[in-house]
């Protein structure tokens, strides 16, 4: 160990170094090195991935990263539920959820619901060219809601509802 150090010290006095006194040579080469790390850290004139993303290119990513196609592709296609099965039958019936596959419709009227019901191949056609064969794969539809006839603090127990004269 100690011929190793006489030796460097050897070779350092040779090169007219004095002890504490850095070697240009090698303060060059590590200036050399610097501004070339330097340099990777700047951004050029190409694109760089520190560059600004569009935010269309940065939720397309998010989608595809998290597994969330077909929510989304679903999602947007509620969305232009109107131009999917027309304007007359998206006046009257209103997608809900959907889960699983199953696309849940309520209808305004039990007139519209039997329609939407005898349309029901037609809309899973369109949905499968809009979002992609498999995605919905029942369509259910439902009328609308009756109204509940319990009101009010004093209901009897066992009442079917108004005008009740049954036994």
């Amino acid at each position: 160990m100690r011929a190793a150090l006489g030796r460097a010290r050897a070779a350092a006095a040779a090169r007219g170094l004095r002890p504490g006194q850095v070697d240009n040579r090698a303060s060059a080469a590590a200036r050399a090195r610097q501004r070339r790390d330097d340099s990777r850290k700047r951004s050029g004139a190409g694109p760089d991935a520190r560059d600004p993303q569009a935010v269309s290119s940065a939720i397309s990513r998010l989608v595809a990263e998290r597994g969330w196609n077909e929510p989304v592709a679903v999602g947007g296609v509620l969305g232009r539920w109107d131009t999917v099965v027309g304007p007359d039958v998206a006046a009257h019936c209103t997608p809900v959820s959907f889960a699983d596959g199953v696309l849940v419709v309520q209808a305004d009227s039990s007139a519209w619901a039997t329609q939407v019901k005898l349309l029901v191949p037609a809309v899973l056609r369109r949905l499968a060219e809009e979002v992609g064969e498999g995605t919905v794969t029942r369509v259910v539809v439902r009328g609308p809601s009756a109204p509940s006839w319990k009101k009010g603090p004093r209901v009897a127990p066992g009442s079917r509802g108004p005008r009740d004269t049954y036994g």
